[in-house]
Protein backbone atom coordinates (compact mmCIF):
# COMPACT_ATOMS: atom_id res chain seq x y z
CA UNK A 1 0.00 0.00 0.00
CA UNK A 2 1.53 3.28 -1.11
CA UNK A 3 1.21 6.39 0.97
CA UNK A 4 0.50 9.81 -0.44
CA UNK A 5 3.00 12.44 0.50
CA UNK A 6 1.36 15.54 2.00
CA UNK A 7 1.57 18.78 0.08
CA UNK A 8 4.27 21.21 1.20
CA UNK A 9 3.06 23.79 3.64
CA UNK A 10 2.03 26.91 1.76
CA UNK A 11 3.71 30.16 2.81
CA UNK A 12 1.76 32.18 5.30
CA UNK A 13 -0.17 35.16 4.02
CA UNK A 14 0.19 38.53 5.79
CA UNK A 15 -3.23 37.96 7.35
CA UNK A 16 -2.10 34.57 8.70
CA UNK A 17 1.03 36.16 10.15
CA UNK A 18 -1.07 38.74 11.98
CA UNK A 19 -3.34 36.04 13.39
CA UNK A 20 -0.36 33.98 14.52
CA UNK A 21 1.18 37.00 16.24
CA UNK A 22 -1.78 37.18 18.61
CA UNK A 23 -2.70 40.27 20.58
CA UNK A 24 -5.31 42.81 19.57
CA UNK A 25 -4.35 42.74 15.89
CA UNK A 26 -4.43 38.94 15.85
CA UNK A 27 -7.89 38.96 17.43
CA UNK A 28 -9.10 41.52 14.90
CA UNK A 29 -7.69 39.61 11.92
CA UNK A 30 -9.42 36.46 13.14
CA UNK A 31 -12.91 37.98 13.04
CA UNK A 32 -15.34 37.20 10.27
CA UNK A 33 -15.09 39.72 7.45
CA UNK A 34 -18.47 41.47 8.04
CA UNK A 35 -17.75 41.79 11.76
CA UNK A 36 -14.24 43.04 11.04
CA UNK A 37 -15.63 45.78 8.79
CA UNK A 38 -18.17 46.82 11.44
CA UNK A 39 -15.52 46.94 14.16
CA UNK A 40 -13.20 48.94 11.91
CA UNK A 41 -15.97 51.41 11.03
CA UNK A 42 -16.85 51.82 14.73
CA UNK A 43 -13.21 52.53 15.60
CA UNK A 44 -13.05 55.11 12.81
CA UNK A 45 -16.18 56.87 14.04
CA UNK A 46 -14.86 56.79 17.62
CA UNK A 47 -11.68 58.51 16.41
CA UNK A 48 -13.71 61.21 14.64
CA UNK A 49 -15.86 61.66 17.77
CA UNK A 50 -12.81 62.13 19.98
CA UNK A 51 -11.23 64.63 17.59
CA UNK A 52 -14.53 66.48 17.33
CA UNK A 53 -14.73 66.63 21.14
CA UNK A 54 -11.22 68.07 21.36
CA UNK A 55 -11.79 70.55 18.52
CA UNK A 56 -15.09 71.91 19.84
CA UNK A 57 -18.48 72.62 18.30
CA UNK A 58 -16.97 74.14 15.16
CA UNK A 59 -15.84 70.70 14.02
CA UNK A 60 -19.32 69.16 14.14
CA UNK A 61 -19.24 68.48 10.37
CA UNK A 62 -16.84 65.59 11.01
CA UNK A 63 -19.71 63.29 11.98
CA UNK A 64 -22.78 65.07 10.59
CA UNK A 65 -25.45 63.34 8.53
CA UNK A 66 -24.90 65.80 5.70
CA UNK A 67 -21.21 64.93 5.49
CA UNK A 68 -21.75 61.16 5.43
CA UNK A 69 -24.51 61.45 2.81
CA UNK A 70 -22.35 63.64 0.58
CA UNK A 71 -19.42 61.28 1.10
CA UNK A 72 -21.46 58.34 -0.17
CA UNK A 73 -22.63 60.24 -3.25
CA UNK A 74 -19.09 61.32 -4.08
CA UNK A 75 -17.72 57.80 -3.43
CA UNK A 76 -20.09 55.97 -5.79
CA UNK A 77 -18.30 56.84 -9.07
CA UNK A 78 -14.94 56.06 -7.43
CA UNK A 79 -16.37 52.73 -6.25
CA UNK A 80 -17.73 51.80 -9.67
CA UNK A 81 -14.46 52.77 -11.38
CA UNK A 82 -12.53 50.76 -8.80
CA UNK A 83 -14.75 47.71 -9.39
CA UNK A 84 -14.09 48.15 -13.09
CA UNK A 85 -10.36 48.08 -12.45
CA UNK A 86 -10.85 45.03 -10.21
CA UNK A 87 -12.50 42.96 -12.96
CA UNK A 88 -9.89 43.91 -15.52
CA UNK A 89 -6.83 43.43 -13.35
CA UNK A 90 -8.09 40.15 -11.92
CA UNK A 91 -7.92 38.98 -15.55
CA UNK A 92 -4.39 40.31 -15.89
CA UNK A 93 -5.18 43.48 -17.88
CA UNK A 94 -4.21 46.84 -16.39
CA UNK A 95 -6.95 49.36 -17.22
CA UNK A 96 -5.50 52.86 -17.10
CA UNK A 97 -8.29 53.81 -19.50
CA UNK A 98 -10.96 53.87 -16.79
CA UNK A 99 -11.05 57.66 -16.93
CA UNK A 100 -11.76 57.64 -20.67
CA UNK A 101 -14.44 54.96 -20.26
CA UNK A 102 -16.05 57.08 -17.55
CA UNK A 103 -16.12 60.01 -19.98
CA UNK A 104 -17.88 57.82 -22.53
CA UNK A 105 -20.33 56.84 -19.79
CA UNK A 106 -21.14 60.47 -19.01
CA UNK A 107 -22.04 61.22 -22.63
CA UNK A 108 -23.93 58.02 -23.39
CA UNK A 109 -25.73 58.12 -20.04
CA UNK A 110 -26.91 61.67 -20.59
CA UNK A 111 -27.90 60.88 -24.18
CA UNK A 112 -29.94 57.85 -23.12
CA UNK A 113 -31.66 59.68 -20.27
CA UNK A 114 -32.58 62.71 -22.41
CA UNK A 115 -33.40 60.90 -25.66
CA UNK A 116 -35.66 58.30 -24.03
CA UNK A 117 -36.77 60.52 -21.13
CA UNK A 118 -35.80 57.72 -18.74
CA UNK A 119 -33.08 57.54 -16.11
CA UNK A 120 -33.06 53.76 -16.46
CA UNK A 121 -32.30 54.14 -20.15
CA UNK A 122 -29.49 56.52 -19.19
CA UNK A 123 -28.07 53.93 -16.81
CA UNK A 124 -28.19 51.25 -19.53
CA UNK A 125 -26.53 53.37 -22.19
CA UNK A 126 -23.88 54.58 -19.73
CA UNK A 127 -22.86 50.96 -19.25
CA UNK A 128 -22.93 50.41 -23.03
CA UNK A 129 -20.75 53.46 -23.64
CA UNK A 130 -18.17 52.30 -21.12
CA UNK A 131 -18.32 48.74 -22.47
CA UNK A 132 -17.43 50.07 -25.94
CA UNK A 133 -14.30 51.58 -24.43
CA UNK A 134 -13.60 48.28 -22.68
CA UNK A 135 -14.00 46.40 -25.94
CA UNK A 136 -11.51 48.72 -27.63
CA UNK A 137 -9.05 48.17 -24.79
CA UNK A 138 -9.53 44.39 -25.00
CA UNK A 139 -8.97 44.32 -28.76
CA UNK A 140 -5.75 46.31 -28.38
CA UNK A 141 -4.30 44.48 -25.37
CA UNK A 142 -5.64 40.94 -25.67
CA UNK A 143 -5.83 40.39 -29.43
CA UNK A 144 -2.98 42.61 -30.65
CA UNK A 145 -0.74 42.56 -27.58
CA UNK A 146 -0.48 46.34 -27.25
CA UNK A 147 1.10 47.51 -24.01
CA UNK A 148 -1.70 47.96 -21.47
CA UNK A 149 -0.56 51.40 -20.36
CA UNK A 150 -0.25 52.71 -23.92
CA UNK A 151 -3.72 51.42 -24.81
CA UNK A 152 -5.25 52.95 -21.67
CA UNK A 153 -3.62 56.33 -22.28
CA UNK A 154 -4.84 56.27 -25.88
CA UNK A 155 -8.42 55.69 -24.70
CA UNK A 156 -8.09 58.56 -22.22
CA UNK A 157 -7.03 60.82 -25.09
CA UNK A 158 -9.63 59.51 -27.54
CA UNK A 159 -12.68 59.67 -25.26
CA UNK A 160 -12.78 63.46 -24.63
CA UNK A 161 -12.38 64.20 -28.33
CA UNK A 162 -15.04 61.69 -29.33
CA UNK A 163 -17.59 62.93 -26.80
CA UNK A 164 -16.93 66.55 -27.79
CA UNK A 165 -17.58 65.67 -31.42
CA UNK A 166 -20.76 63.75 -30.55
CA UNK A 167 -21.95 66.58 -28.30
CA UNK A 168 -21.46 69.06 -31.12
CA UNK A 169 -23.34 66.88 -33.61
CA UNK A 170 -26.22 65.85 -31.31
CA UNK A 171 -26.51 67.95 -28.15
CA UNK A 172 -25.71 71.10 -30.09
CA UNK A 173 -28.96 70.63 -32.05
CA UNK A 174 -31.14 70.07 -28.97
CA UNK A 175 -32.70 72.76 -26.82
CA UNK A 176 -30.49 73.42 -23.83
CA UNK A 177 -27.52 71.56 -25.33
CA UNK A 178 -24.19 72.64 -26.77
CA UNK A 179 -20.78 71.30 -27.72
CA UNK A 180 -19.84 71.13 -24.04
CA UNK A 181 -23.08 70.07 -22.35
CA UNK A 182 -26.33 68.19 -22.76
CA UNK A 183 -29.88 69.21 -21.85
CA UNK A 184 -30.78 68.40 -18.27
CA UNK A 185 -30.90 64.69 -17.45
CA UNK A 186 -32.72 63.46 -14.34
CA UNK A 187 -31.46 60.68 -12.11
CA UNK A 188 -33.14 57.68 -10.53
CA UNK A 189 -35.64 58.07 -7.66
CA UNK A 190 -34.31 58.74 -4.16
CA UNK A 191 -35.56 57.16 -0.96
CA UNK A 192 -35.25 57.54 2.79
CA UNK A 193 -35.15 54.18 4.54
CA UNK A 194 -38.42 53.73 6.51
CA UNK A 195 -38.26 53.73 10.33
CA UNK A 196 -34.50 54.32 10.33
CA UNK A 197 -34.33 57.58 8.36
CA UNK A 198 -38.02 58.60 8.30
CA UNK A 199 -38.82 57.21 4.86
CA UNK A 200 -42.32 56.55 3.57
CA UNK A 201 -43.79 53.09 3.15
CA UNK A 202 -44.94 52.07 -0.36
CA UNK A 203 -48.38 53.49 -1.07
CA UNK A 204 -48.29 55.88 1.88
CA UNK A 205 -47.72 59.65 1.99
CA UNK A 206 -46.84 59.73 5.69
CA UNK A 207 -43.27 59.63 6.96
CA UNK A 208 -42.35 56.83 9.33
CA UNK A 209 -40.47 57.22 12.61
CA UNK A 210 -36.92 58.58 12.20
CA UNK A 211 -35.09 56.40 14.73
CA UNK A 212 -31.56 57.42 13.77
CA UNK A 213 -32.48 61.11 13.73
CA UNK A 214 -33.93 60.88 17.22
CA UNK A 215 -30.79 59.17 18.54
CA UNK A 216 -28.55 61.70 16.80
CA UNK A 217 -30.43 64.56 18.47
CA UNK A 218 -29.72 63.18 21.97
CA UNK A 219 -26.12 64.40 21.78
CA UNK A 220 -24.73 61.30 23.51
CA UNK A 221 -21.02 60.97 22.79
CA UNK A 222 -20.16 58.44 20.09
CA UNK A 223 -23.68 56.95 20.02
CA UNK A 224 -25.25 60.04 18.49
CA UNK A 225 -22.33 60.29 16.04
CA UNK A 226 -22.92 56.73 14.82
CA UNK A 227 -26.62 57.52 14.44
CA UNK A 228 -25.95 60.76 12.54
CA UNK A 229 -23.53 59.13 10.12
CA UNK A 230 -25.90 56.20 9.59
CA UNK A 231 -28.81 58.57 9.01
CA UNK A 232 -26.84 60.38 6.32
CA UNK A 233 -26.06 57.11 4.57
CA UNK A 234 -29.74 56.08 4.57
CA UNK A 235 -31.31 59.44 3.62
CA UNK A 236 -31.91 60.68 0.07
CA UNK A 237 -30.48 57.39 -1.13
CA UNK A 238 -30.60 57.14 -4.91
CA UNK A 239 -31.52 53.79 -6.40
CA UNK A 240 -28.39 54.24 -8.51
CA UNK A 241 -26.38 54.25 -5.28
CA UNK A 242 -28.17 51.14 -4.02
CA UNK A 243 -27.34 49.37 -7.28
CA UNK A 244 -23.68 50.40 -7.03
CA UNK A 245 -23.43 49.07 -3.47
CA UNK A 246 -25.02 45.77 -4.53
CA UNK A 247 -22.28 45.37 -7.12
CA UNK A 248 -19.73 44.95 -4.30
CA UNK A 249 -21.02 41.59 -2.94
CA UNK A 250 -22.08 40.60 -6.46
CA UNK A 251 -18.52 41.11 -7.74
CA UNK A 252 -17.08 39.20 -4.78
CA UNK A 253 -19.45 36.29 -5.39
CA UNK A 254 -18.93 36.32 -9.16
CA UNK A 255 -15.12 36.41 -9.05
CA UNK A 256 -14.56 34.03 -6.15
CA UNK A 257 -17.52 31.64 -6.18
CA UNK A 258 -18.50 31.06 -9.81
CA UNK A 259 -16.79 29.08 -12.55
CA UNK A 260 -16.57 32.18 -14.75
CA UNK A 261 -14.95 34.21 -11.98
CA UNK A 262 -12.42 31.53 -11.10
CA UNK A 263 -11.40 31.28 -14.75
CA UNK A 264 -11.08 35.05 -14.97
CA UNK A 265 -8.79 35.04 -11.94
CA UNK A 266 -6.73 32.22 -13.48
CA UNK A 267 -6.14 34.58 -16.41
CA UNK A 268 -4.63 37.09 -14.01
CA UNK A 269 -2.56 34.62 -12.01
CA UNK A 270 -1.37 31.75 -14.21
CA UNK A 271 -2.79 32.04 -17.73
CA UNK A 272 -0.45 29.32 -19.07
CA UNK A 273 -1.74 26.90 -16.45
CA UNK A 274 -5.32 27.86 -17.33
CA UNK A 275 -4.61 27.25 -21.01
CA UNK A 276 -3.24 23.79 -20.24
CA UNK A 277 -6.53 23.00 -18.48
CA UNK A 278 -8.59 24.06 -21.49
CA UNK A 279 -9.56 27.56 -20.33
CA UNK A 280 -10.13 29.99 -23.19
CA UNK A 281 -7.88 32.76 -21.89
CA UNK A 282 -8.68 35.26 -24.62
CA UNK A 283 -12.43 34.87 -24.16
CA UNK A 284 -12.32 35.37 -20.39
CA UNK A 285 -10.01 38.36 -20.68
CA UNK A 286 -12.47 39.91 -23.14
CA UNK A 287 -15.37 39.30 -20.75
CA UNK A 288 -13.49 40.85 -17.82
CA UNK A 289 -12.25 43.94 -19.68
CA UNK A 290 -15.63 44.65 -21.29
CA UNK A 291 -17.25 44.27 -17.85
CA UNK A 292 -14.60 46.62 -16.50
CA UNK A 293 -15.58 49.21 -19.11
CA UNK A 294 -19.27 48.79 -18.27
CA UNK A 295 -18.57 49.54 -14.60
CA UNK A 296 -16.54 52.61 -15.56
CA UNK A 297 -19.37 53.71 -17.84
CA UNK A 298 -21.84 53.35 -14.96
CA UNK A 299 -19.50 55.54 -12.90
CA UNK A 300 -19.66 58.21 -15.59
CA UNK A 301 -23.43 57.85 -15.84
CA UNK A 302 -23.74 58.44 -12.10
CA UNK A 303 -21.76 61.67 -12.40
CA UNK A 304 -23.90 62.88 -15.29
CA UNK A 305 -27.33 61.94 -13.92
CA UNK A 306 -26.93 62.12 -10.16
CA UNK A 307 -24.23 64.72 -9.47
CA UNK A 308 -24.40 67.29 -12.27
CA UNK A 309 -27.80 66.73 -13.90
CA UNK A 310 -26.44 66.08 -17.39
CA UNK A 311 -23.31 65.74 -19.50
CA UNK A 312 -20.71 68.45 -18.86
CA UNK A 313 -17.34 68.49 -20.53
CA UNK A 314 -14.54 67.59 -18.10
CA UNK A 315 -16.89 66.55 -15.32
CA UNK A 316 -15.11 63.30 -14.34
CA UNK A 317 -12.29 65.29 -12.66
CA UNK A 318 -9.85 62.37 -12.57
CA UNK A 319 -12.13 60.05 -10.62
CA UNK A 320 -11.08 57.15 -12.85
CA UNK A 321 -7.52 57.48 -11.56
CA UNK A 322 -8.80 57.79 -7.98
CA UNK A 323 -10.74 54.56 -8.64
CA UNK A 324 -7.44 52.88 -9.51
CA UNK A 325 -6.01 54.25 -6.25
CA UNK A 326 -8.98 52.78 -4.36
CA UNK A 327 -8.28 49.45 -6.08
CA UNK A 328 -4.68 49.45 -4.87
CA UNK A 329 -5.70 50.62 -1.41
CA UNK A 330 -8.28 47.80 -1.26
CA UNK A 331 -5.68 45.18 -2.20
CA UNK A 332 -7.63 44.13 -5.29
CA UNK A 333 -10.65 43.09 -3.19
CA UNK A 334 -14.26 44.38 -3.63
CA UNK A 335 -14.72 45.26 0.04
CA UNK A 336 -11.40 47.05 0.11
CA UNK A 337 -12.37 49.05 -2.97
CA UNK A 338 -15.56 50.18 -1.21
CA UNK A 339 -13.64 51.23 1.90
CA UNK A 340 -11.08 53.07 -0.21
CA UNK A 341 -13.79 54.89 -2.17
CA UNK A 342 -15.47 56.08 1.03
CA UNK A 343 -12.14 57.10 2.54
CA UNK A 344 -11.17 59.09 -0.56
CA UNK A 345 -14.60 60.68 -0.82
CA UNK A 346 -14.65 61.93 2.77
CA UNK A 347 -11.96 64.66 2.57
CA UNK A 348 -13.38 65.92 -0.72
CA UNK A 349 -16.87 66.60 0.64
CA UNK A 350 -15.95 67.72 4.15
CA UNK A 351 -15.03 71.31 3.12
CA UNK A 352 -18.40 71.61 1.36
CA UNK A 353 -20.19 70.91 4.64
CA UNK A 354 -17.71 72.81 6.82
CA UNK A 355 -18.82 76.40 7.19
CA UNK A 356 -16.11 77.46 9.65
CA UNK A 357 -13.17 75.45 8.29
CA UNK A 358 -12.57 73.91 11.73
CA UNK A 359 -13.67 70.42 10.68
CA UNK A 360 -11.24 70.37 7.78
CA UNK A 361 -8.50 71.60 10.11
CA UNK A 362 -9.37 68.78 12.54
CA UNK A 363 -8.45 66.27 9.82
CA UNK A 364 -4.81 67.09 10.57
CA UNK A 365 -5.28 65.75 14.10
CA UNK A 366 -6.99 62.64 12.72
CA UNK A 367 -4.01 62.04 10.43
CA UNK A 368 -1.62 62.52 13.34
CA UNK A 369 -3.38 59.88 15.44
CA UNK A 370 -3.44 57.39 12.56
CA UNK A 371 0.28 57.92 11.97
CA UNK A 372 0.99 57.35 15.67
CA UNK A 373 -0.87 54.03 15.43
CA UNK A 374 1.26 53.10 12.40
CA UNK A 375 4.36 54.11 14.41
CA UNK A 376 3.43 51.82 17.31
CA UNK A 377 2.65 48.88 15.01
CA UNK A 378 5.90 49.40 13.08
CA UNK A 379 7.94 49.41 16.29
CA UNK A 380 6.26 46.21 17.47
CA UNK A 381 7.00 44.53 14.14
CA UNK A 382 10.59 45.84 14.12
CA UNK A 383 10.10 47.85 10.92
CA UNK A 384 12.45 50.69 11.76
CA UNK A 385 12.24 52.61 8.50
CA UNK A 386 8.44 52.65 8.63
CA UNK A 387 8.55 53.75 12.26
CA UNK A 388 10.93 56.63 11.50
CA UNK A 389 8.85 57.85 8.56
CA UNK A 390 5.61 57.62 10.55
CA UNK A 391 7.15 59.43 13.50
CA UNK A 392 8.54 62.28 11.43
CA UNK A 393 5.33 62.81 9.43
CA UNK A 394 3.17 62.54 12.58
CA UNK A 395 5.29 65.15 14.36
CA UNK A 396 5.14 67.54 11.41
CA UNK A 397 1.37 67.11 11.04
CA UNK A 398 0.78 67.65 14.77
CA UNK A 399 2.86 70.83 14.76
CA UNK A 400 0.94 71.98 11.69
CA UNK A 401 -2.34 71.40 13.56
CA UNK A 402 -1.10 73.25 16.65
CA UNK A 403 0.18 76.32 14.81
CA UNK A 404 -2.82 76.87 12.51
CA UNK A 405 -6.53 77.50 12.95
CA UNK A 406 -7.73 76.43 9.50
CA UNK A 407 -6.48 73.98 6.89
CA UNK A 408 -5.32 75.18 3.46
CA UNK A 409 -7.84 74.87 0.65
CA UNK A 410 -5.68 72.38 -1.25
CA UNK A 411 -5.55 69.84 1.61
CA UNK A 412 -8.84 68.00 0.87
CA UNK A 413 -7.97 67.59 -2.81
CA UNK A 414 -4.50 66.29 -1.94
CA UNK A 415 -5.74 63.90 0.77
CA UNK A 416 -6.65 60.92 -1.47
CA UNK A 417 -3.30 60.98 -3.21
CA UNK A 418 -1.42 61.39 0.07
CA UNK A 419 -3.39 58.41 1.41
CA UNK A 420 -2.25 56.28 -1.54
CA UNK A 421 1.38 57.23 -0.87
CA UNK A 422 1.02 56.33 2.82
CA UNK A 423 -0.58 53.00 1.92
CA UNK A 424 2.23 52.14 -0.49
CA UNK A 425 4.85 53.13 2.07
CA UNK A 426 3.43 51.41 5.14
CA UNK A 427 1.36 48.54 3.71
CA UNK A 428 3.25 47.52 0.58
CA UNK A 429 4.19 44.19 2.17
CA UNK A 430 0.50 43.34 2.51
CA UNK A 431 -0.52 44.34 -1.02
CA UNK A 432 -0.67 41.56 -3.56
CA UNK A 433 -1.62 42.33 -7.13
CA UNK A 434 -2.53 39.44 -9.48
CA UNK A 435 0.70 37.69 -10.48
CA UNK A 436 0.22 38.13 -14.24
CA UNK A 437 -1.29 41.61 -14.06
CA UNK A 438 -0.04 43.78 -16.91
CA UNK A 439 1.73 40.97 -18.74
CA UNK A 440 1.20 40.45 -22.47
CA UNK A 441 -0.27 36.98 -23.00
CA UNK A 442 0.08 35.11 -26.27
CA UNK A 443 -1.59 31.75 -26.76
CA UNK A 444 0.88 28.89 -26.66
CA UNK A 445 3.64 31.26 -25.54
Amino acid sequence: MTSVMPNPIAPMTPEDEIKAAGGVLGWYAGLATPIRWMVGASIGILLLSLVQLVSGDGAEALTSAGTSGAMLRFAVPILLAGLGGLWSERAGVVNIGLEGMMILGTWFGAWGAVNFDSAWAGLFFAAVGGAIGGLLHAVATVSFGVDHIISGVAINILAPGLTRFLADQIFGRWDGGSISQSPRATGLPKINVPFLAGGKLPGSDERTFDLLGEIADTGVFFVSDIAAISQGLLSQLSLYTVLALLFVPLSAWSLWKTRLGIRIRICGERPEAGESLGVNIYYHKYVAVITSGAFAGLAGGFIAMELTGGYREGQTLGRGFIGLAALIFGNWRPGGVLFGALLFGYPFVLPLRDGTGESTHALLLVITILLVVILVVSVRNDRRVDAIIAGVVASATFIWWLLTDTAPSWLPNAMPYATVVLVLVFMSQRLRMPAADGQIYRKGG
